[in-house]
């Protein structure tokens, strides 16, 4: 039971991470400019926040879920003023046109910080992980501590995997395919669209409430 909790897990995370939205922007923008390791920085701290939302609903952290619902629409507006300061600061900055060097320890973990927090300020996660907990059909993910942590797991495992792929994926279509000219313009409509999507998370977190 445990193993097939895992593998239906793995491929909930894998699907759930697969849209691309603001954070799949962040990750594929980290990896275009800074290399392979900044990707995946970035892409470990969103499936870190995801396993946590999934270890809340799991193991029923009612406090914890229902403080964060009801005060989801400021945290929805401070997340959406930090997607538009990360998409307006694509548009002063200027990147390498040479290959990157590897990132430095601190700024691998400033990546992975930044976006872990920026996923923990969609509360809407939560009640999606909820769902998704309660209607696998396997009744122990709640009911036991083994199946809410093998939920936890198998959510980080396939969020990580998919952001492993897409990761290595832009690495290698950036050093083979796009000139520095192309960069620079990839990064600045993945600055306009994450500003965007900023704009829209402040703007239906005021007019929702």
């Amino acid at each position: 039971m445990i193993i097939l909790i895992l593998i239906k897990s793995m491929l909930t995370g894998a699907a759930i991470a697969a849209p691309i939205g603001p954070m799949g922007l962040l990750c594929m923008r980290s990896s275009l400019l800074g290399g392979w390791k900044k990707g995946m920085a970035a892409g470990l701290g969103i499936a870190t926040a995801d396993a946590c939302y999934a270890a809340i609903a799991a193991f029923g952290v009612s406090a914890i879920s229902s403080t964060m619902m009801m005060y989801s629409y400021v945290i929805k507006i401070g997340g959406g003023l930090l997607i538009i300061l990360l998409g307006l600061s694509g548009f002063r900055r200027k990147p390498a046109l040479q290959d990157p060097n590897p990132p430095e320890p601190s700024r691998k973990l400033l990546t992975f910080a930044s976006s872990f927090l920026l996923t923990l300020t969609n509360p809407m996660t939560l009640i999606s992980f909820a769902a998704l907990a309660a209607g696998l059909g396997t009744p122990s993910i709640t009911s036991s501590w083994e199946g809410a942590a093998a939920f936890s797991a198998g959510i980080w495992l396939g969020s990580a995997l998919w952001w492993s792929v897409l990761t290595t994926t832009v690495n290698l279509f950036r050093k083979r395919l796009l000139a520095p000219a192309a960069i620079r313009t990839v990064d600045l409509a993945s600055a306009l669209i994450l500003t965007g999507m900023g704009v829209w998370s402040v703007l239906s977190a005021l007019f929702n409430t």
